[in-house]
């Protein structure tokens, strides 16, 4: 099926929530604009009856949804290409655009219910106009935070958790921050405020193995001393697993790991495996896209099924 394409004209202006579109508009008003958000096609015409039905029924729908979604309406009498093309061989008939594409759509004069259920499936998760985008202030905040800006990243977090003081991936971030700032208290504060069903989300679990490492890090002595131990026994391996944990409470993932996978290598059952499990509790709480847990891991499967 190929779209009339559109033609010529002026740019396209700030729309309403309602409009009518043409042939040579469609391209521009329908799949366009759908890649900013939703936009429902309504295929009328004069003569139907239904469609007198359907039509105020939608354009309230659209209205209370703030701007979620869009309602553009296409006469087929005056346009009958695009409904030609889409195939429409009855009316009313509305299609959803998602994302350039068309993504839903239902015929006849349904129910102001069903049209409600129907735009809230499909603009799940779109925040209203005006309001905030909570997945692009995560994402800001997550990046604030990679570059080193624990503090900012907080702040960031706290906004999130001042719109949804439940938000899990807000939670979980701030008692991030807590921990990469040495505020272990605080982190764990944070996140016992985590609903118990919620333990198990991937970025609860992170944050909570990074205070655990934490915790075992202030047991343990300074690196200098540790080093000097191994270097004087390197069969102590408690040393060098305190070194480890040591190495990386100063944020030395690698050299962590390899203190890890020497004991792996030496003696792999000593401490009850404890040596692969702590490296598995690290690649938790590094996250698993991190360059230290990748290469890690590589390593860690060649020392183990080699």
């Amino acid at each position: 099926m190929t779209i009339v394409e559109q033609g010529g004209g002026a740019p396209p202006q700030a729309a309403d929530l309602i409009k009518e579109t043409t042939t040579q508009t469609f391209v521009r008003d329908v799949i366009e604009e759908s890649k900013r958000q939703p936009v429902l096609i309504d295929f009328w015409a004069e003569w139907c009856g239904p469609c007198r039905q359907l039509t105020p029924i939608l354009e309230k729908a659209v209205r209370n949804a703030k701007g979620r979604v869009k309602l553009v309406k296409m006469n087929i009498d005056q346009h009958p290409a695009i409904p030609g093309q889409m195939g429409i061989q009855s009316i009313p008939a509305v299609i959803a655009f998602v994302n350039g594409q068309p993504a839903d759509g239902f015929m006849g004069a349904i129910p102001e219910s069903q049209v409600n259920a129907f735009i809230d499936k499909l603009t799940k998760g779109v925040p209203a106009a005006g309001e905030p985008n909570i997945a692009e202030i995560l994402a800001e905040a997550e990046a604030v935070l990679g570059d080193g800006d624990a503090a900012g990243a907080a702040q960031v977090y706290a906004e999130v958790l001042g719109l949804d003081a439940t938000n899990i991936p807000a939670l979980a971030g701030l008692a991030k921050c807590y921990v990469t700032t040495g505020a272990i208290e605080q982190a764990k504060q944070t996140l016992a405020m985590v609903p118990e069903s919620k333990r198990n989300d991937a970025g609860v679990k992170a944050v909570q193995a990074a205070i655990d490492l934490a915790e075992q890090a202030q047991s343990v002595g300074p690196v200098a001393e540790l080093e000097q131990k191994v270097a004087a026994n390197p069969l102590d391996h408690q040393a060098r697993f305190d070194l480890a944990t040591a190495l990386n409470a100063q944020n030395k993932r690698a050299e962590a790991t390899a203190q890890l996978l020497e004991i792996v290598k030496r003696d792999r059952k000593w401490n009850d495996d404890g040596a692969r499990k702590q490296l598995v509790q690290l690649f938790e709480a590094w996250g698993g896209a991190d360059e230290a847990t990748v290469e890690g891991r590589k390593r860690l499967s060649t020392i183990l099924f080699s």
